[in-house]
């Protein structure tokens, strides 16, 4: 199987989704990042403004947000993003993308960075939407991030290999049913 295919199988699952599994999926997807967020003792978060097909994280940015931690996403430049302070009020953008106003890059170390995905495979790197926004971000910044979570509503995972060496890598993937976690190639139910 190449990554196009697999990419293809994954989101084809994602959609076939009903209303209540996806809340079901965010909702405790949600709460176990604010766990590790909090057991980690993150204070510089990077996150994510959600896509449709995407874990709806927007209840966690707000609880983090009135905590104090720094929040950071993106902002699409061209081919990648840059970081930016998460505020209020956000604008949509290409491809219905959700973004604070312009701001200032952040450019200071990151404790924790979450990025949705649509699946991975055994060697524990990003299959995405197939644009290499993460891709080029991460390759100028991976030295300044401590860990990296992939989140995601299903558990796609193969065991064959069919990411390339510049897919970002993550060292936990939370999915509703399972914390797979890198390190041990092992998982744990939540």
């Amino acid at each position: 199987m190449d990554k196009q295919k697999f990419r293809s199988q994954c989101i084809h699952q994602l959609k076939a989704m009903n209303p209540a599994q996806k809340y079901y999926a965010d909702k405790v997807v949600s709460n176990a990042l604010y766990r590790l967020i909090k057991q980690s003792q993150a204070k510089v978060v990077m996150l994510y403004i959600p896509l449709k097909i995407e874990i709806n994280i927007i209840n966690l940015l707000y609880r983090l947000r009135k905590e104090g931690l720094t929040l950071l996403v993106p902002f699409m430049e061209g081919k990648s993003f840059r970081l930016v302070k998460y505020r209020l009020p956000l604008s949509v953008k290409n491809f219905g993308i959700k973004e604070p106003n312009i701001s200032n890059t952040y450019y200071k170390q990151i404790d924790l960075a979450i990025v949705p995905i649509i699946g991975t495979d055994r060697t524990f790197r990003r299959v995405g939407f197939g644009k290499g926004y993460y891709d080029r971000f991460f390759e100028n910044h991976k030295t300044k991030i401590e860990t990296v979570v992939f989140v995601g509503r299903k558990s796609c995972i193969t065991s064959t290999v069919i990411t390339d060496h510049y897919d970002v890598e993550g060292d936990f993937y939370i999915t509703p049913k399972r914390i797979y976690q890198k390190k041990k190639l092992s998982n744990k139910r939540i």
